[in-house]
């Protein structure tokens, strides 16, 4: 499904299921300290039901459903929800294909609602009172957030100059560690109870960076195939080029925790 969102890439389309296949190989990248973290806040684990907005390939339910909660994950894309449901076989996590701003759960359905990744996609004056209604009374929405350092890191520096050479346009360029911006509609029914920011050093190969590069949204999901070609053999002469067979990127994590209010 190609999407167009004027707040995102200066409105360039992009299309999630052009790169299910590796998003699903590449980007379950998120070392176990991520998930204990929640754990720890005593989030998405035994006794609660979790609501997984904008779950892409399952990522955060599958590597979750080992703390004991009851998953449903959802998201826009029908292939990147064929690949949650393929890589959950065996589990009793449910998916379900549906944009953030479509959900219709009954009210009070969720212990904990997270958004990973995929917050700044939402129409938050639409999902803000409609997270709040699904959820129990004190119950939590978690944003969660990772993202490579380019000015920390050469490596991710020079991919990502590489990104912004193909897509100019791209706006998730130039991170650096901040928190989590919670946009102000959130105030009428939220409480921000907690957020951290934390740094992070991840574990690549050549052949993982440049997959996990590749499955952007600024390349794969959004490149001609001629470009992405193109692309492709550019940034493989470059890992060739400046980095060994395996390499650590400096990454950083935020998480977000809001509390339901009244």
């Amino acid at each position: 499904m190609s999407i167009r969102d004027e707040r995102i890439d200066e409105g360039r389309p992009f299309d999630w299921g052009r790169v299910s296949a590796e998003y699903a190989a590449y980007r379950d990248i998120y070392p176990q300290e991520f998930y204990q973290r929640i754990a720890d806040r005593g989030l998405c684990v035994s006794g609660q039901t979790i609501l997984d907005v904008g779950t892409g390939t399952g990522v955060l339910p599958r590597n979750m459903h080992v703390y004991g909660g009851r998953w449903i994950g959802t998201d826009i894309s029908e292939e990147q929800i064929s690949q949650a449901r393929r890589l959950s076989e065996g589990t009793d996590i449910e998916y379900v294909v549906a944009s953030a701003e479509e959900l219709d759960f009954a009210a009070e359905s969720f212990d904990v609602i997270t958004a990973c990744q995929c917050f700044w996609y939402f129409r938050h004056e639409r999902v803000a009172p409609a997270f709040h209604a699904m959820l129990r009374p004190g119950g939590k929405l978690l944003v969660l957030y990772m993202a490579w350092l380019p000015y920390e890191d050469e490596i991710a520096g020079a991919s990502e100059s590489l990104v912004l050479k193909y897509s100019p346009q791209w706006s998730g360029a130039g991170e650096t560690l901040h928190p989590i911006d919670i946009p102000s509609c959130y105030r009428e029914g939220f409480d921000l109870t907690h957020h951290e920011e934390y740094r992070l050093s991840i574990p690549f190969t050549r052949g993982s960076w440049h997959g996990r590069m590749r499955a952007c949204r600024g390349i794969g999901a959004s490149l001609s195939a001629e470009e992405l070609q193109s692309w492709d053999r550019e940034h493989r002469k470059l890992l060739l080029e400046t980095a060994p067979e395996r390499f650590d990127v400096r990454h950083y994590a935020a998480m977000a925790e809001l509390t339901k209010r009244g």
